[in-house]
């Protein structure tokens, strides 16, 4: 008798797999991140974050909206706190030293967006919370609070009904410009305990129920990946996470990788990633001995992997500073 020590999640290949000739656009929460940096060291043509994180559904319908509709933020929507000027819309990552180049920063971040959404194949959504802060003086849900004290604040929890129509603008605002663009949406396994235990559990059940309700109609063209659902079942073990006990150890989001690389990616694309790892892993190669026949042969011999790959796909860029001559 074989002892079962790990309940599985079952898991269907999709259809209109990702592969090279495709191209992704990520938006949200933190996992994005983790997996459009996988993306990107695979060299997959992928777009992700230009807000920076975005972790519940209104802030990614704000960005999605104005970038489709080239609304150009402006003065009034910016302010200056803690020596950096700030955007409610975007994260912290994206402030800046002067008005004029958060302002910049702000529209170019649309313009591309705009530029990917038109040309997506493929596009990737991960939610990370229900929860939302409503900015007491303009009356507005805001994308991040840049720590500006609470009390300028009111806390929500979204409803299922208010996130419905949330991810269905976001769905159909990108379908008026790309109609045959395939939605992967995912729940961040990132446990957000901040907002309480009881109210993590009421937030990402809101999430999942409201995607789920949105999949139902087979007009959207929906698709789910069990993110959560994998950290929550299948690596139910605190080693599984980083030393917050919040966030993912990288030994999590590996196998959540591997996961999504056999349900989204084409076997094709698979053998193809061997051979860009296999290039990546020889461009962060240190030598003991750089001017060694045998290390120089290694570099001849990484030199037409590159050029055998990049006649594949000429738009894969590969960082050849690394290489030593």
């Amino acid at each position: 008798m074989t002892l079962k020590l790990q309940t599985q999640i079952p898991l269907e290949k999709a259809e209109n797999q990702i592969d090279y000739g495709s191209r992704l656009v990520l938006l949200g929460s933190c996992f994005s991140e983790n997996i459009g940096e996988k993306f990107s060291y695979y060299k997959f043509r992928s777009f992700q974050n230009p807000f920076g994180i975005l972790f519940h559904p209104l802030a990614i319908e704000n960005l999605v909206s104005r970038a489709v509709l080239h609304t150009k933020y402006t003065e009034e929507e910016v302010f200056f706190y803690n020596d950096r000027w700030q955007c409610y819309d975007a994260h912290s990552d994206v402030s800046a030293v002067s008005k004029e180049e958060l302002l910049y920063s702000l529209n170019q971040g649309m313009a591309h967006t705009m530029e990917y959404l038109l040309k997506a194949t493929h596009i990737c959504i991960t939610l990370g919370t229900a929860w939302v802060y409503l900015h007491l003086e303009t009356h507005k849900r805001v994308a991040n609070c840049h720590k500006v004290p609470q009390r300028e604040f009111k806390k929500e929890l979204l409803g299922v009904d208010e996130t419905v129509i949330s991810l269905k603008n976001i769905v159909k605002a990108i379908k008026s410009i790309n109609p045959k663009v395939q939605f992967i949406f995912t729940v961040s396994p990132v446990r957000h305990i901040k907002d309480g235990f009881v109210e993590n559990q009421r937030s990402k059940a809101h999430l999942i129920t409201a995607i789920h309700e949105l999949m139902d109609n087979s007009e959207f063209n929906m698709n789910y990946f069990p993110s959560y659902e994998l950290q929550m079942d299948e690596l139910r073990d605190y080693r599984f996470y980083n030393e917050d006990m919040v966030h993912p150890s990288q030994l999590a989001i590996d196998y959540i990788w591997e996961k999504f690389i056999s349900v989204w990616i084409n076997k094709e694309a698979q053998e193809s990633m061997i051979l860009v790892d296999a290039i990546q892993k020889g461009l962060n190669h240190r030598p003991f001995h750089p001017e060694s026949k045998q290390h120089l042969k290694f570099l001849k011999s990484l030199e037409l992997k590159i050029t055998n790959v990049q006649k594949r796909f000429p738009f894969m860029d590969f960082d050849h500073q690394n290489l030593e001559s």
